[in-house]
């Protein structure tokens, strides 16, 4: 860089960080309230499928099989013996659906008539569970159904043994399991998707606002004209705001990681050990040198594409109209990234944010093969060559830097 353009770098360094709202996106957000987000969402869904795991579940049941000589199927006392349930047997089960839609209770069991029957006749038995889906995760359903499922395999063990058979005949083969996967890699696949969609979305942010105060803001506060008038090139000017904005974006994004691993280190529990390895191993030197360099091109060319639609806007508010909806258009790239089946290959890797995503993905994994990152690298620098060009020529043009 040359030294009209360092010193017009070092001036609009030093005005971006006396705004507030710059610091705001480019440092409190993803070093401060990134990592309280973290914590709070881990600890608040944590303690709420703790809650539901240890509610005690108000269940009805209604048994027809109850009635004057009947024996009943014996699942409400079954059931009293399970943990964590409370037991109503009912008669009449036309309001159980009010009830559990209501929330008295959670959850109600009908034994038809027939079931006997069916049982003697060695067929299924109907049972009827009315519940509600609920947002603790569905864990009443599942204790439900989990105690329904053992109430059946007693059932089935007592058949069999009237048969004469013991229950363990009817399992031949003892299946071994042996995941050979690594955690890192397992770690890579299911979560590797969402740390590049942080990163590429503080990266966007944190170039924006300066993007838009460095051309907009000083089209409309009319000290661009003061700055163009100066011995600095119209290509010395752009560079120089060029490299800020480039510069507060991947600062946004770098933060963010430093983010990401405080609040890893000091604030979410319960996270078993082979994860918490495979995340430790993530933020190992080398794999975050590799993610860095492949959101630096991608800083670059987020910051000429902000800062050409910045200085064709004709004040601040324009700007900020023309810039933010560009967010859904680095949001879908990076969150397709997440769907289950894409993968990192020759065409993806030439897909601008979608390949930065997938390629980081496999980095954490450890599973990137070097054609496909150097595709990824290749295709990111000429992009970043490409913006970093025409925003130089964008500068050139009278009728957008004066443009009112």
């Amino acid at each position: 860089m040359s030294s009209p353009a360092l010193v017009v770098f070092r001036k609009e360094l030093r005005d971006t960080l006396r705004d507030r709202r710059t610091l705001v996106a480019m440092v409190v957000v993803p070093l401060l309230l990134f990592p309280l987000l973290m914590v709070g969402m881990a600890k608040f869904s944590q303690s709420r499928a703790a809650e539901a795991r240890d509610k005690t579940l108000e269940i009805a049941v209604a048994d027809a099989e109850l009635g004057p000589g009947g024996r009943g199927s014996g699942l409400a006392e079954f059931l009293r013996q399970e943990p964590g349930f409370a037991i109503t047997e009912v008669q009449d089960v036309t309001g159980l659906p009010e009830q559990v839609r209501s929330e008295a209770l959670d959850a109600a069991l009908i034994v038809p008539s027939g079931y006997a029957a069916a049982l003697a006749a060695h067929h299924p038995a109907p049972v009827q569970l009315l519940h509600k889906s609920s947002d603790d995760f569905d864990i009443p359903r599942t204790r439900v159904e989990q105690a329904l499922a053992r109430f059946e395999q007693k059932l089935l063990d007592e058949r069999l043994r009237s048969f004469g058979v013991e229950p363990r005949v009817l399992d031949p083969i003892d299946v071994q399991r042996t995941d050979v996967v690594s955690s890192r890699e397992l770690f890579g696949k299911l979560l590797g998707g969402l740390l590049p969609y942080m990163f590429i979305i503080f990266c966007f942010t944190g170039g924006m606002y300066p993007a838009i105060d460095l051309a907009a803001g000083e089209k409309e506060r009319g000290t661009l004209e003061t700055l163009l008038s100066s011995p600095a090139s119209r290509l010395q000017i752009a560079l120089g705001k060029f490299a800020v904005v480039t510069l507060t974006g991947f600062t946004s994004a770098l933060l963010a990681t430093v983010g990401m691993y405080v609040s890893v280190q000091q604030g979410i529990e319960g996270i078993p050990p082979a994860i918490l390895s495979a995340i430790q191993s993530v933020l190992a030197p080398g794999t975050i040198a590799l993610v860095l360099a492949l959101i630096l091109p991608l800083s670059v060319f987020f910051a000429a594409a902000l800062l050409m639609l910045s200085l064709y806007a004709r004040s601040y508010k324009e700007a900020m109209s023309v810039i933010s909806p560009l967010m859904i258009v680095v949001v879908v790239p990076a969150a397709i990234a997440l769907a289950p089946g894409v993968r990192l290959g020759l065409v993806t890797a030439l897909v601008p944010v979608l390949n930065v995503s997938l390629a980081t993905r496999e980095i954490i994994a450890g599973t990137a093969e070097p054609l496909h990152l150097a595709l990824v690298f290749a295709s990111l620098l000429l992009l970043a060559a490409g913006g970093m060009l025409a925003c130089a020529r964008w500068f050139s043009r009278e009728d957008i830097v004066f443009r009112s």
